[in-house]
């Protein structure tokens, strides 16, 4: 399946589905804390490399002293995860991203990134509600706090709004949404990307002298002379 425009695959069961995208693509997968975009992408890395906040906070929570809290450090940890994220935008491969899905101005800014050097942003959103997300987290044991839990299924519940009233006009930089469920989430077992397109061929004036030239220097030094080298 190669998604375009709003897909809604929520409550369709059968059997496994491969997504493709196009050669290059950046798709960011959102959905609220628990609700298993890491599952997912774990499954799609073998296609290409995945971004993960989680990382970040990882690497900046191992030399930091365990007894200070991480809001001290947060900042560090998002400048580091934005970072990396742009390089690998600008890597110009295909790319896996995790995000809450609850900031538009980080879509349109990857849309932007990844448009200047011709590829396309496409959303994979996870819709499956607060109970299964939160149960997720404790399937994980790892939680997010009650305040970031709220904001995000907000975040989540505008865009999802806006999507069932607009289409895929209300995420216009996205070339492609495809909506999941717990049921949906399993059958997408992979994820392909396209082989980028052959490098055209050179062209340009053939390599080495000019058949004049080549032919002038072959003659003898005292002809020469009389018959100088053309320009």
């Amino acid at each position: 399946m190669s998604p375009h425009g709003l897909v809604d695959l929520r409550g369709l069961r059968g059997a496994p589905v491969l997504i493709s995208y196009p050669a290059g693509a950046v798709v960011v997968v959102s959905g609220l804390p628990g609700s298993g975009k890491s599952t997912l992408l774990r499954r799609w890395s073998v296609a290409a490399p995945v971004v993960d906040p989680r990382a970040s906070h990882v690497a900046c929570e191992a030399v930091m002293p365990a007894w200070l809290p991480y809001a001290v450090y947060r900042p560090w940890a998002r400048l580091r995860h934005f970072l990396r994220l742009y390089a690998q935008v600008r890597s110009g491969g295909p790319l896996l991203v995790h995000d809450c899905g609850s900031r538009t101005w980080m879509r349109r800014w990857l849309s932007r990134t990844a448009g200047r050097r011709g590829r396309e942003l496409h959303l994979v959103l996870l819709d499956v509600g607060a109970a299964e997300a939160l149960a997720g987290q404790r399937a994980r044991a790892r939680w997010a706090s009650r305040r970031a839990f709220a904001r995000h299924r907000q975040g989540l519940a505008r865009l999802l709004e806006r999507l069932r009233r607009d289409g895929p006009a209300a995420v216009h930089e996205a070339a492609s949404v495809v909506l999941l469920d717990h049921v949906s989430r399993e059958r997408l077992s992979a994820v392909a990307f396209a082989p980028p397109p052959a490098p055209r061929p050179a062209t340009g004036p053939p390599l080495g002298p000019a058949p004049e030239r080549a032919e002038a220097e072959r003659r003898p030094p005292a002809e020469r002379e009389r018959s100088p080298l053309p320009l």
